[in-house]
């Protein structure tokens, strides 16, 4: 699994494990490393071990086994108020009986900060998120949108080397969410903040992070920068968990270097990259829905064709979505933009669709 280089790690997960009963592990021998400044998302479903990766890294949850360490330093046993790490939680965290300005002194006198540096932290941290107007309101007087930048404000006041954020924006709509995550990630990349984010999101996690951490059943399926994990997924996870993808079952017949043959259920033979397989193998081969084509004029040279029946077409807008039945799949999709001289499939129509064999994944079954 590529990993950064423990010269520059600052974050450490070393051999982490994490149980809460004594029998079942919730994290799973974890080994992590980041560098200083970088933005890393740990992403996964619920219940695959991201947020209780971090809280032990906050100090709320002890890890059961491992070393956890920051800058070199093992931190297992500092309690959390001593890690100098700024938090931002999904419901805000914030003091309801105090003024924001209050809310953000408090982590500044909790550090004993004289009081002219505490009003100066203060301005600077509101300014940062366009909230300097708002130091005299009590946060029953802002909007989600609003409190959620206050609460970001409140982590990033004492200046903290890093800052933990879990589901942050889980509570706001659509379109605040979409620029708050602008917002997150230019802030984090212009003031050098290193930063650790937990999200169920896959489409947060692709847009926001330097590399993503891929989660499932307390164990890191992928560790790489978003382009990766969705171009070259590592097991059938990841495929179906980044973005949307198609899937067709059959055994791998032979391997030569790059290329397996792989029979598929119906009989047909194609052409794949193998990803951890071997001959007699059972797999699951994936395509990407932007990957298939099916205008003849511009198949490319090597591309492998099948047969195909048009179940559905849906307009989109910017894109075209038809859903075909594939090799016994009748939930395989392909995504075309919407080009003047894009064709428009019609229901029951038979064709041919075509990819190209290192557009396509023979993973684990």
């Amino acid at each position: 699994m590529a990993d950064a280089s423990n010269t520059d790690a600052f974050v450490e997960f070393e051999r982490v494990q994490k149980s809460y009963d004594g029998e079942t592990l919730v994290v799973k021998d974890l080994n992590l490393t980041m560098p200083r400044g970088e933005f890393l998302t740990m992403l996964g479903p619920s219940g695959s071990g991201k947020t209780t990766c971090l809280m032990m890294l906050a100090g709320f949850e002890t890890a059961t086994h491992g070393d956890i360490r920051l800058g070199g330093t093992s931190i297992n046993n500092i309690p959390p108020h001593k890690r100098g790490i700024g938090m931002v939680f999904q419901n805000y965290a914030l003091f309801p009986h105090m003024t924001i300005a209050e809310n953000l002194s408090f982590p500044l006198e909790v550090r004993k900060m004289g009081k002219s540096e505490r009003e100066e932290k203060i301005k600077r941290a509101l300014d940062m998120v366009e909230m300097g107007a708002f130091g005299g309101r009590r946060p029953a007087q802002l909007s989600g949108g609003q409190q959620q930048r206050i609460a970001l404000a409140r982590a990033l006041v004492f200046e903290p080397e890093l800052v933990l954020m879990d589901e942050p924006l889980g509570a706001l709509d659509k379109q605040l969410r979409e620029k708050m995550q602008f917002e997150i990630t230019s802030l984090a990349h212009n003031l050098g903040i290193t930063t650790v984010y937990v999200t169920h999101d896959q489409t947060e996690a692709m847009t926001m992070s330097d590399r993503v951490a891929v989660f499932d059943d307390g164990v890191i399926q992928q560790l790489a920068p978003p382009d990766q994990l969705y171009e070259e997924p590592e097991n059938s996870f990841v495929a179906q968990f980044i973005g949307e993808n198609n899937t067709l079952e059959g055994v791998v017949k032979e391997i030569n270097g790059e290329v397996a043959l792989v029979q598929l259920d119906d009989g047909e033979v194609i052409d794949c990259k193998p990803i951890n397989v071997g001959v007699g193998d059972r797999t699951r081969v994936s395509i990407r829905p932007e990957r298939v084509e099916f205008n003849k004029e511009r198949l490319k040279e090597g591309t492998h064709t099948v047969k195909a029946e048009v179940l559905e077409f849906i307009y989109m807008g910017d894109i075209f979505r038809t859903r075909l039945r594939v090799a016994g799949n009748d939930e395989f999709i392909i995504k075309t933009r919407n080009a003047p001289d894009q064709v428009r499939l019609e229901p029951g129509a038979q064709i041919e669709v075509g990819w190209l064999p290192e557009d396509c994944r023979a993973l684990d079954a």
